[in-house]
């Protein structure tokens, strides 16, 4: 191995070590000693995860393998180590300030540090077990987050409705290790990705495919096991901000990485749309009824997991790591900026809103496809490659299309509607800068369409939106259904009851006497 090499290992590695190294040994250490080291620490590792990625990109490797048996470095998970660790270390010094006062911060510091140490390990397996060692570890160091408050009831049912979920994706990660490695010999992805290039896909290789994309669903909070993400609000906002902004995206990224069994297992990535498109639909008609901000958001999350996982069934791999980066980014802000969202909220309110027009909802989509299609267009001159799809630019058009009539429906006036269509515009061309951007970035991934799902796709975008447009058009009309779509149409109900009757555990905190 050469000393670039050695020193591109070393920066990988690094990270997992240093956040593992934050961690106090003592429950009963010095506050600001422990915050403090953190910090350095953090930064230190953040330095460490931009030198991987500047190494890599120079070097234009995607891959590296290591003499460390189970972990390689390539481009995509230095991409990803850079995001978490970025995330990690804003989140911990927001935390510093959030939880003065609190008792046993070292234990939370501590749970911190061993969940980013996970995340990092996660981000560089090469083989089957260190995958499922590393994502069950993220789990489990996460629980302590989770129940911080330990005198919160639904904090406690959240915590324990991700084990039963969490002990599931694991069952079905097993499953699908064991059956790619009696087909292929070995628990090497490597081996695996070599093994497909030269053989058709068997049974065993498709079924293991099965297993990984229902772990997934598991795992990203997906309908119907996604009542708990919902639930634990109840948890630290930092807490919040880190399961959503980072944690719940590691799903997308092992679908990114085992592209290539999926792209040979049809059925696995028509079960990873149907599921996406459904948790999208529903998730996003439900995020519209709540009023609290930090629900609001959670909704928000499952809506664009779903999305996400939507993307890698059909084969939209770079797409989906744009999706992945923006939406961890975006959630990190919101969650940390929480206070003054319920107070901009509050103003809007008091303002009051008008409902959009129909010509708005009608011309809105036609809007959003010319922006879409300029886009592919530029897509296509620029960099000499064929533009997307054309049912993805339905696609595409069709999630944008809010943007447009959303702020109309605060301007009475045509004036004021200009300009709201005006402020919509420069967000959607913000989106398309920032696309054409991130396509010319080295992620590593390599996109491969599928027509018929696309249109699947296409459809269900279409109906999502035809009942976001009749929930702001006719609100009074839409009473009954309001009622269920606020509830999340009663999906988590029975998903908890089967969770509790799976593994029964007390999640009520006795009252005093």
């Amino acid at each position: 191995m050469t000393f670039t090499n050695a020193f591109l290992l070393a920066c990988s590695l690094m990270p997992a070590i240093l956040m593992l190294a934050a961690t106090p040994h003592q429950s009963n250490s010095d506050v600001p000693t422990v915050w403090q080291r953190f910090r350095v620490l953090a930064m230190v590792a953040l330095a460490c995860t931009a030198a991987s990625l500047g190494l890599q990109t120079l070097a234009k490797s995607n891959a590296l393998l290591s003499p460390v048996t189970g972990i390689a470095v390539d481009i995509t998970g230095a991409w990803m180590a850079l995001l978490v660790q970025l995330l990690g270390t804003v989140i911990g010094v927001f935390s510093s300030r959030y939880l003065q006062g609190e008792p046993c911060q070292p234990r939370y510091v501590a749970a911190l540090g061993g969940v980013l140490a996970a995340v990092h390990l996660l981000l560089l397996a090469n083989h089957w077990l260190v995958l499922i060692a590393a994502w069950a570890t993220v789990g489990l160091a996460l629980q302590h987050l989770l129940c911080f408050y330990t005198n919160r009831s639904f904090a406690l049912l959240a915590a324990h409705k991700k084990r039963v979920a969490d002990r599931l994706a694991d069952v079905l990660l097993i499953a699908a290790a064991v059956l790619a490695w009696h087909e292929v010999g070995s628990g090497s992805f490597p081996d695996l990705w070599r093994h497909l290039e030269s053989a058709a896909p068997s049974m065993a290789l498709q079924a293991s495919a099965i297993c990984l994309a229902l772990a997934v669903a598991l795992r990203t909070a997906l309908l119907p096991v996604h009542g708990w993400l919902l639930q634990v609000m109840e948890a630290p906002t930092p807490v919040s901000a880190l399961l959503h902004a980072g944690v719940i995206n590691l799903g997308g990224f092992v679908l990114i990485r085992f592209a290539p069994l999926l792209d040979a297992a049809p059925i696995a990535r028509w079960l990873l749309v149907s599921i996406g498109l459904t948790t999208a639909v529903l998730a996003g008609l439900a995020m519209l009824t709540r009023i609290s901000i930090k629900v609001r958001l959670a909704w928000s999350t499952v809506a664009q997991m779903g999305f996400m996982v939507m993307e890698c069934g059909l084969g939209l791999y770079t797409l989906a790591m744009l999706h992945l980066i923006g939406h961890s980014l975006y959630k990190a802000h919101a969650f940390l900026a929480a206070s003054s969202a319920v107070e901009s909220t509050r103003l809007r309110t008091m303002r009051g809103a008008l409902a959009p027009s129909a010509t708005s909802l009608l011309v809105a989509p036609l809007l959003s496809a010319t922006l879409v299609t300029a886009l592919l267009l530029l897509h296509a001159v620029v960099f000499r490659v064929a533009a997307w799809p054309w049912w993805w630019s339905g696609v595409l058009a069709l999630a944008w299309a809010p943007l447009f009539w959303t702020p109309l429906k605060q301007h009475p006036d045509a004036t004021g509607a200009v300009r709201g269509a005006l402020t919509a515009a420069c967000m959607v061309a913000a989106l398309v800068l920032a696309a054409l951007i991130g396509h010319a970035l080295p992620f590593g991934v390599h996109d491969r369409p599928q027509g018929l799902a696309g249109l699947v796709a296409l459809a269900g975008m279409a109906a999502l939106y035809a009942c976001l447009a009749l929930l702001h058009a006719r609100p009074a009309a839409l009473a009954t259904w309001r009622r269920w779509i606020y509830a999340g149409f009663y999906v988590d109900e029975p998903a908890t009851r089967a969770a509790l009757r799976l593994w029964p555990a007390r999640w009520t905190v006795p009252t005093a006497d």
